[in-house]
């Protein structure tokens, strides 16, 4: 069942993203500074808006910078971003 994606607004299957990405999970400073339940925590988008994340920046910074749905969607590249995807059909 399609849903609505947070980042671009359109209609299609989402995929969950990690607010702080798995491969960042056993870092001390990730370790130091969340919890088990905080690590897990994440966001459904759709899989251009996903992929567009993690072309833009690396794990590190995903996780240090872009941990929150409020700072990904206040990132200027990132909103260029999804405003492009926002006009691209669905399955594309």
């Amino acid at each position: 069942m399609d849903q609505s994606c947070p980042l671009c607004g359109r209609e299609v299957a989402l995929t969950f993203h990690h607010l702080i990405p798995k491969k960042v999970h056993g870092r001390n400073y990730f370790k130091k500074k969340y919890s088990r339940h905080e690590l897990r925590e994440g966001i459904d988008i759709c899989r251009q808006c996903h992929d567009g994340l993690h072309d833009f920046y690396d794990e590190m910074r995903l996780g240090k910078e872009f941990n929150s749905l409020a700072a990904i969607q206040a990132d200027p590249a990132l909103i260029r971003h999804f405003a492009w995807v926002s006009k691209q059909k669905a399955g594309t």
